[in-house]
């Protein structure tokens, strides 16, 4: 098991449930799709693994081990937006240089063999460190941040909603890439999402989140074509645009 969480739960000030007793887990090399609707507790569940929100209750272990320091350089997030993920003052070689704070015993020769690895993994060219995000395109800064997560080469990458500001082309590409890079890598991919279709693609297993709560986790298969709760037949009859049976 590569990722496991127990029984999380976060209420922000005003009463806000946003995570009522999560559990899930993750297998090496079997990616989960979290799907649900804006406002669901997605988001906040990426950032309560991560680290970056503190849970009122709950557990989160890497391959069974809570060392922080460890799991921040084995599972790396990409977040929604690649306009303000990246620091627009720092150059692309400051920003995946930024990454290697976790590998202190690198030197700078293999820090920027490293840098130029990840950029050809990307298919970004290697002669763009000096240039700032401002400079590209969104499908080009997402593909940075990509980069960036890469950098500590970690064992999962959790994607926020990685692909949902881009264009329908971009898109595709994205996507196209992401499967390159697992199957290179050996990577394992959280991928969190309302575009069920994308989801569908990437992931063996769902998770359905809704109100806080997952209410229906399987495999991928069983999920779309027998969902066993209402809120999923939801999901899944507006995503595709027909009858799921009950």
């Amino acid at each position: 098991m590569i990722l496991q969480v127990e029984g999380l739960c976060k209420t922000y000030p005003g009463g806000v449930k946003a995570l009522d007793g999560v559990t899930l887990d993750i297998r090496a090399g079997e990616n989960l799709g979290l799907v649900g609707e804006s406002g669901c507790g997605k988001t906040t569940l990426a950032r309560v693994v991560m680290g970056l929100v503190a849970p009122d209750a709950g557990t989160v272990l890497l391959r069974g081990n809570p060392d922080r320091r460890e799991f921040c350089r084995q599972v790396r997030m990409v977040f929604q937006d690649p306009f303000t993920s990246l620091d627009p003052r720092y150059s692309v070689r400051e920003i995946l240089k930024e990454a290697l704070t976790l590998e202190p015993r690198m030197t700078t020769g293999e820090g920027l063999t490293r840098m130029r690895r990840v950029l050809d993994q990307v298919r970004m060219p290697r002669d763009i460190l000096a240039r700032y995000p401002h400079e590209f395109s969104g499908g080009e800064r997402q593909r940075l941040a990509i980069a960036r997560a890469l950098m500590t080469e970690p064992s999962l990458l959790i994607l926020d909603e990685a692909v949902s500001s881009l264009d329908v082309l971009v898109q595709k590409e994205i996507v196209l890439m992401l499967e390159e890079l697992q199957q290179r890598l050996h990577m394992t991919y959280f991928f969190i999402s309302h575009n069920l279709r994308v989801v569908r693609r990437l992931s063996r297993k769902i998770a359905v989140m809704t109100g806080g709560r997952i209410v229906e986790y399987g495999d991928r298969d069983a999920v779309f074509d027998r969902p066993a709760h209402p809120y999923t037949r939801t999901l899944i009859q507006a995503a595709f645009n027909y009858e799921v049976a009950p």
